[in-house]
């Protein structure tokens, strides 16, 4: 495969006179990399770093500019609870031991994202040290230690990682505080490549965290507070992306939360009727933030179809998660998307929600019937999963409804949704299952973890690696935990904390 990138910032040339090489890998293809802001941004932040040496590998990387030999440092980006398998796969096609116990030499191995911020515990014996929260500036001091303490022993350079707020290093437990960065300036993505999973698109982050903050949303809870970039920031980004690509995307979990949203895309749009030629997409929509400007731009951009997150099909169900949205408000969103510009919506919706009861089921199909009948030509589409109880969420202690009631569930949807001529795709319930003993998982999963692994990952092998190690992965999917229960995620300091989890768990369990 021919790659083709363009830099949209100066690469630092190799320093011949270092001797400090990393590897940045994204466990995935080059393809899904090349269209991961987070991963790029942090490569972007150290490669502008002197005295550093820095490379990308991916899943398919094949020749590296560094033998694994001259490596100090490796660094993972970690996003889905089954990425380890991925990183197994590379960390053995280097010819390194899985476990850091077993690694003397070099390199250091470490990992950042949201799955090891919120719960490191399952994967504590495969990494060195863990990166807790928003990496950008904390990657650029853990790899400045790494680098000016290069030749000491292992144990030394850990304990000064150790000593730095926001890095987790399991061999010098202790309380850690989650890092939260400031949005003072505009996260966009920095190499565009042709042979990115979104080909040559731009991506801008508008705002990261979530002040709904939904039961269940480790986005929103680990992600908190809403932080937004500056208007004028968005702006020149927008225009700098646009002097490289016509393709654009907004990210953020709550974009319209951003307090001139509608004036973005009123920049955008009145660059659209003035002949620019603009393909832009956004990451999604809240019901509450459709409204006939917004839906325009996204027409005259090239945009067919939307996704809005109604969670649930009965207002009640809806309070109980916080998604406080009537059904009013659900129709009203459609009808202008219709008349606006669009030629469908998807819904995503979660089935196995706390509460949850099989007239919350009916009250989709209801839903659906209606806004079918009133929409007709309209493309309607449903998309499930089913919950996965995430630390530091108010459902952290609620435990998962069984696999084979679920599986019901997903059937009953199927089955009505598809009688009145409606497309609708669940998310496979067993592996929903594996996600959650993942997600509220603790260390004793590390031989299981390892045993799945060689047993190639697939449903089975969690199941036989549970099986041989007499793990009891329903304690960790299923129970209904206690607010008492010392939890393997507790050491990570989360605003806001446990104390005001506990209460929201209860107002919401109680709404009606």
């Amino acid at each position: 495969m021919k790659i083709t990138e363009q830099y949209l910032y100066n690469p630092k040339n190799i320093d011949k006179n270092s001797n400090f090489a990393m590897w940045m890998a994204f466990p995935g293809t080059y393809s899904f990399s090349m269209s991961s802001l987070g991963y790029l941004w942090m490569y972007k932040t150290i490669d502008s770093q002197t005295d550093v040496n820095i490379e990308r590998i991916c899943l398919d990387t094949e020749k590296t500019r560094y033998n694994i030999s001259e490596v100090k440092l490796f660094g993972f980006s970690f996003s889905f609870d089954t990425d380890f398998l991925t990183i197994f796969s590379m960390l053995e096609k280097y010819n390194l031991p899985l476990k850091a116990a077993e690694r003397e030499k070099f390199p250091l191995i470490f990992a950042g994202g949201p799955v090891v911020t919120a719960n490191p515990e399952p994967y504590k014996d495969f990494f060195d040290f863990f990166i807790i929260g928003d990496g950008e500036d904390i990657n650029i001091q853990a790899v400045k230690i790494c680098k000016e303490n290069q030749g000491k022993p292992k144990k030394n350079i850990l304990k000064l990682l150790s000593e730095i707020e926001g890095i987790y290093v399991p061999e010098f437990s202790k309380n850690v505080q989650k890092l939260t960065k400031k949005l003072d300036e505009c996260i966009y993505t920095p190499i565009l490549s042709e042979n990115a999973f979104f080909k040559n698109t731009f991506i801008i982050e508008m705002a990261r965290g979530c002040f709904n903050r939904c039961g269940f949303c480790l986005a929103s809870y680990l992600n908190l507070p809403l932080r937004c970039t500056p208007y004028n920031e968005l702006i020149q980004t927008i225009d700098f992306g646009l002097n490289h690509t016509n393709k654009i995307a907004l990210l953020g979990a709550q974009i319209s939360a951003h307090p001139q949203f509608h004036d973005v895309c009123k920049y955008i749009y009145d660059k659209i009727q003035n002949d620019e030629k603009i393909e832009m997409s956004l990451s999604s929509l809240r019901v509450d933030a459709v409204t006939p400007d917004v839906i325009k731009t996204l027409a005259a951009a090239g945009q067919k179809n939307s996704t809005l997150a109604i969670e649930a099909g009965s207002e009640r169900l809806r309070k109980v998660i916080n998604k406080n949205l009537s059904e009013e408000q659900i129709f009203n969103a459609v009808k202008i998307a219709r008349e606006n510009g669009l030629k469908g919506l998807k819904f995503y919706g979660m089935i196995g929600l706390p509460t949850e009861t099989q007239e919350d089921l009916q009250a989709i199909i209801e839903l659906a019937k209606k806004i079918k009948k009133e929409n007709k030509g309209f493309d309607i589409s449903f998309g499930f999963s089913s919950f996965v109880p995430k630390p530091h969420t108010p459902f952290q202690w609620c435990g998962r409804e069984n696999t084979k009631s679920l599986e019901n569930k997903s059937a009953f949807l199927k089955k009505e949704l598809h009688k009145i001529g409606i497309t609708c795709h669940v998310s496979s319930i067993k592996w929903d299952y594996w996600q959650a003993v993942l997600s509220r998982g603790d260390s004793s999963l590390s031989d299981f973890i390892v045993e799945t692994y060689k047993l190639g990952g697939k449903l089975g092998s969690f199941k036989a690696a549970a099986k041989k190690y007499n793990i009891n992965t329903d304690y960790f999917a299923y129970e209904n935990l206690s607010y008492e229960n010392e939890l393997p995620w507790d050491f990570i300091q989360v605003q806001p904390g446990k104390e005001f989890l506990i209460k929201e768990n209860q107002r919401l369990l109680t709404a009606t």
